[in-house]
């Protein structure tokens, strides 16, 4: 299941919950690191695992849980507290390199056999540009697991750990640092064979600028991003969704090329070649993937 939006939801936060489950997301990722206060955790775990337990039927919303960070004495007593819920995935945050993801999967068959759950079944989305020394390791990831759905990045931590003061220029656009780490993971995310997911924007009552940034993203490379609120999630899915325009622009090139007797050929005033028909049968692909979604 290729996921277009995963939204955020405060694991400790039975009401919060409740009202985006069912809802317009693919995917709802209940949050055990920043949302919740430390002192918060046992409650947080315990309400995380009952709603693992009591929804099953994931073929509509996927549940993934975000953990601490796997360098902090959090993050063991995270897994450990939710995954006999078996969730689809855990988010992992504030790694430096493919490593973390090599010691998350043994954490994670460990508890896979406790629970009786099928090894290599739990998927990770690793959040890979919140330390400097990220930075530096896009490429890691490729072969180190073959439970890594995709990559993600983060401005916000990011911005934290070089000491800036911002992460966006006046015009609201990201500062140079900022997208190089949004295009290194897209790069590191297609390096390494799994999905690439854009980031959050902080501002969610920012409608137009999300639509925005959102259709840059697919554009560029990206199948999913980040949620912070419930209003963001039907504006993300509709950008990561090709249009009818653009699925009747596609079925045009395909059967183009299909009635050519050549491996170019010429429509709309323009000379088309092996890569438009790429990107013409991948838009088609989308666009039937999720169909009825």
């Amino acid at each position: 299941m290729t996921i277009r939006s995963f939204l955020f939801v405060p694991g400790d936060s039975e009401r919060k919950i409740a009202k985006v489950t069912g809802g317009p997301a693919d995917a709802l990722i209940l949050d055990l690191e920043d949302a919740v206060a430390q002192e918060r955790l046992p409650t947080a775990r315990a309400m995380v695992c009952e709603h693992l337990k009591a929804h099953p039927d994931r073929s509509r919303q996927q549940l993934w849980v975000r953990v601490n960070p796997l360098d902090t004495k959090l993050s063991l007593p995270d897994l450990a507290g939710v995954m006999a819920g078996a969730p689809d995935g855990i988010v992992l945050p504030k790694t430096d390199d493919g490593s973390a993801v090599v010691k998350l999967c043994h954490y994670l068959s460990a508890l896979e056999a406790r629970e009786g759950i099928e090894i290599g079944r739990t998927q990770i989305l690793v959040v890979a540009t919140e330390t400097a020394k990220s930075l530096f390791h896009l490429d890691s990831y490729a072969g180190s697991s073959p439970r890594i759905y995709g990559l993600t990045w983060g401005a916000e931590d990011l911005a934290a750990a070089l000491f800036a003061t911002t992460n966006r220029t006046p015009d609201g656009e990201y500062e140079g640092p900022y997208k190089l780490a949004r295009t290194l993971c897209l790069a590191g995310a297609r390096a390494a064979g799994v999905e690439p997911v854009d980031t959050l924007l902080a501002n969610f009552r920012d409608t137009p600028g999300l639509e925005a940034e959102a259709l840059q993203a697919r554009k560029v490379g990206f199948t999913g991003k980040i949620a912070i609120h419930p209003d963001q999630v039907e504006p993300i899915n509709r950008a990561f969704t090709p249009d009818e325009a653009e699925v009747a622009y596609a079925k045009r090139v395909v059967e183009a090329f299909a009635n050519a007797t050549t491996g170019t050929v010429g429509m709309d005033g323009k000379m088309l070649d092996m890569p438009h028909l790429k990107q013409a049968r991948h838009v088609l692909a989308t666009a039937e993937k999720f169909a009825g979604r």
